[in-house]
């Protein structure tokens, strides 16, 4: 087996493929790139991945890569919610490796970011009885109450309070994930993983 590293799209494009649990990346890989000659098929599950690097076994190919015909047709995958799944790419050791709940908590805001980045400006109608918790600058947040702490939501251009206790911003995580879409349950699984 040889490994290769490939960035978060990518690997979130693979993992939203997966047809049953447990599927490798290269049987993925090989139903995507039509290796087998098989019809593709483009069901989806969720499912927890538990890393990012992808095993690709060179014997396992059947021909050598200058030798598969190049498709005519490039198909990108369709970009809307049904696809797009936080579950896909919350990879659960690196949660664990984040410092404290606030880590955790500006870890799956940032997950959910990076799946839902056309429909998350849905998180700036969640607000508390006297606080805005999320804005698009940092400055909107100090200015809308006192002791805000607003940390940025890593590789965005949004801001979250973190101010709050646990229970708060499990709170918080709950109503983010219900507003783009997710099931109660999955808004519970989600605020649990704080």
């Amino acid at each position: 087996m040889k490994q290769i590293d490939i960035d978060d799209e990518l690997y979130q494009y693979i993992a939203s493929n997966t047809q049953s649990i447990g599927e490798s990346a290269s049987t993925i890989l090989r139903r995507l790139l039509n290796l087998n000659g098989e019809k593709i098929n483009t069901t989806k599950l969720d499912t927890d991945h538990k890393n990012e690097t992808v095993s690709v076994s060179n014997s396992s190919l059947e021909q050598p890569i200058a030798d598969v015909e190049q498709p005519t047709q490039v198909v990108k995958p369709p970009v809307n919610k049904k696809n797009a799944n936080v579950f896909n790419i919350l990879n659960k050791e690196e949660l664990a490796m984040q410092k404290g709940v606030v880590g955790r908590f500006l870890f799956i805001l940032s997950a959910f970011y990076r799946t839902h980045k056309t429909d998350f400006s849905a998180v700036l109608d969640i607000k508390g009885r006297d606080r805005v918790y999320f804005a698009t600058s940092k400055e909107d947040l100090v200015n809308s109450g006192s002791s805000m702490n607003p940390k940025n939501i890593t590789d965005s251009e949004y801001w979250v309070m973190t101010n709050s206790n646990t229970t708060r911003k499990k709170m918080m995580l709950h109503e983010v994930a219900l507003s783009l879409g997710y099931s109660n349950e999955q808004a519970e699984k989600i605020r649990d993983y704080l």
